[in-house]
């Protein structure tokens, strides 16, 4: 393609990408294919021949956007958003065009310095203490990963990347119930093995019991098993609940065992003061992370990952083969030793592209919005007879279900689900499930960038027309 066929398809894409997010509420927010309708539609070999960009175009507006489900509809309420945003976009945009591959200082000095900066501001922003570094990671699985490692790496004088695990005393690892099934992959990557994670109980706000996670850890003292780390989650991913951190951190100081603390989605809405109370005791935490691809308008993937101790992390992570050495490798950044991957992209350029698009208050004004629109919500079931509400609403997080007057137990969770596909095949909006004291719920998350009143509007008329057809 040369520069001027570029120029001109460029253009027309930018195009097409403003009237999809001005028209994003004209699609189906769920995709309504079935499953092969779209690989059934792709030849089964390559083309031999290069194809006309307008054809390949065509295909994709034709064949691949009909079997998308559109996270950027403001009637996505499913999961957690992973809400974009016009700068981000653009910022994204500038990124693939660079093609720059930030694995040392050297190969970017601005990429690895932009991101020492955002950093820092957004430990600012979210109140964190001076003493936490920051570095970028891909999600919150790897934040949380690279946490467990050091860790172990921390808690074995770094041996274990020498020698393995072989001849270690066995360690345990704590988190809830509910924590993110994150937690146990780390575990089972680190080594440490799926027997060695202990779940800890949950009160009736579904949050962490500090006295249980005291006693599990005596339990295991006891039986020769020392505490290696323990997960606090700050907004859980069923219900967001918001474990106590500081006792947490006060027993894991008792027992010298690590701290991480994963408030991948929840972390957002620490940019508001008046919710500062969720990380009451993140001073004593070792490792925290959340991350802007969710609610922080910033395009997947972009995960921020704080901790106390840089040092502990480099050296759990550093190699230094003679082909990546350079001059100025003790007075910068090296970010290839901060994490798992060598290789790694751009990605402060869009969050600092958001944060200096919206500024602070712009993002607070956003959060706000979305918080005051799930309460809309909140009261609207509250007030309904035939609704309830399954989990306190700390956030923006709404877990309820339809419980009509009458209808016995044994069948609410099979009415519900039947609920769920029902709202989803509309096309109008786009919610999922998840299992709270082992009953069905249904899990309606209201944090998409365009997401306005009207949304809402219509979310709840569509829940309860359904419902009424059931």
């Amino acid at each position: 393609m040369k520069p001027e066929e570029f120029r001109t398809h460029a253009h027309d894409l930018v195009d097409w990408m403003a009237d999809y997010i001005e028209n994003a509420r004209n699609y189906a927010v769920r995709s309504q294919v079935k499953p092969k309708d779209i690989i059934n539609r792709l030849p089964a070999k390559p083309p031999v021949d290069g194809e006309p960009f307008e054809t390949i175009v065509e295909d994709f507006t034709r064949i691949i956007l009909p079997g998308m489900t559109h996270w950027q509809h403001p009637s996505f309420f499913a999961y957690f958003p992973a809400n974009s945003s016009p700068p981000s976009v653009l910022a994204e945009m500038l990124m693939a065009t660079l093609g720059a591959q930030c694995m040392v200082w050297q190969t970017s000095p601005a990429a690895a310095e932009l991101e020492e900066r955002v950093m820092q501001w957004l430990g600012q922003m979210i109140g964190l203490p001076e003493e936490f570094s920051g570095v970028i990671q891909d999600t919150a699985s790897t934040a949380t990963l690279c946490s467990i490692l050091t860790a172990r790496e921390r808690k074995t004088n770094y041996e274990t990347n020498r020698r393995g695990l072989t001849g270690a005393p066995p360690y345990a690892v704590y988190c809830s119930t509910e924590t993110h099934s994150s937690i146990e992959k780390a575990v089972k990557i680190a080594g440490l093995g799926r027997d060695s994670l202990r779940k800890i109980p949950v009160d009736e706000k579904f949050a962490m019991l500090p006295g249980a996670l005291a006693e599990a850890i005596r339990r295991d003292l006891d039986g020769g098993v020392l505490p290696l780390c323990a997960v606090a989650t700050v907004g859980t991913t069923g219900s967001t609940a918001i474990d106590p951190l500081r006792e947490i951190a006060r027993i894991c100081r008792e027992h010298d065992t690590w701290l991480h603390v994963d408030a991948a989605y929840a972390g957002t809405a620490l940019l508001l003061p008046e919710l500062r109370w969720m990380s009451d005791g993140v001073e004593m935490a070792d490792t925290f992370v959340f991350n802007p691809h969710k609610w922080m308008f910033t395009n997947f993937d972009c995960s921020a990952y704080f901790i106390k101790d840089k040092e502990a992390l480099v050296r759990t992570f550093e190699i230094m083969p003679e082909y990546l050495k350079t001059p100025e490798d003790d007075r910068v950044n090296n970010y290839r030793d901060w994490g798992i991957q060598l290789g790694r992209r751009f990605r402060a350029l869009k969050l600092w592209f958001v944060i200096r698009s919206y500024g602070v208050s712009g993002l607070q004004a956003l959060i706000r919005k979305h918080l005051d629109l799930a309460q809309d919500l909140v009261r609207r079931i509250e007030t309904s007879e035939q609704f309830e509400l399954m989990a306190p609403v700390p956030l923006n997080l709404l877990c309820f279900r339809y419980h009509p007057r009458g209808t016995s137990d044994n069948v609410l969770d099979s009415l519900n689900e039947r609920l769920l596909e029902a709202v989803n095949s509309t096309g109008k909006m786009y919610v999922t499930h998840t299992k709270l004291n082992g009953a069905y719920v249904l899990r309606l998350c209201v944090g998409q960038t365009q997401v306005e009143q009207k949304d809402i509007d219509t979310a709840w008329e569509t829940i309860q027309s359904e419902a009424s057809k059931l």
